[in-house]
């Protein structure tokens, strides 16, 4: 399996519900690395996963809909908890629909499928994966 991977970054201010999170549970801002990564089992005719710039620009795009936003009061994650985990799905979520839309070309269209990856810190990160 090929891969390429592009990264980006987030900041955004959020809370959440229920004992485990402690102080999180006041509003509390966080930043994070973002990383895309795109995979495929053969290379494109031009000897390429995805195109990298068009990946980087359409990552940017959909972090950028997210970043300096207070989550908790986004109408789309009202009543959730918009943890690490959570985020990295709706990221990947987010840049499959514009796969599917050929906003990466029309390459893309034969991608295997796509992890996103949100790095809370050096030592803590969690990811999502998904097929496209």
């Amino acid at each position: 399996m090929f891969s390429i991977t592009v990264r980006d970054h987030i900041m955004i201010a959020h809370s959440f519900r229920g004992e485990v999170f402690g102080p999180a549970q006041r509003l509390h801002g966080a930043t994070f690395l973002v990383d895309a990564t795109f995979r495929r089992e053969q290379l494109d005719d031009d000897g390429i996963v995805v195109d990298i710039g068009l990946a980087t620009r359409e990552l940017g795009a959909v972090v950028g809909e997210l970043n300096y936003r207070n989550l908790d009061n986004e109408p789309d994650f009202a009543g959730v908890n918009t943890s690490t985990e959570f985020l990295a799905k709706v990221v990947a979520d987010r840049l499959a629909e514009r796969v599917h839309q050929g906003a990466l070309g029309q390459g893309a269209r034969d991608l295997a499928g796509l992890s996103v990856t949100l790095h809370e810190s050096h030592v803590a990160w969690a990811s999502y994966e998904r097929a496209l």
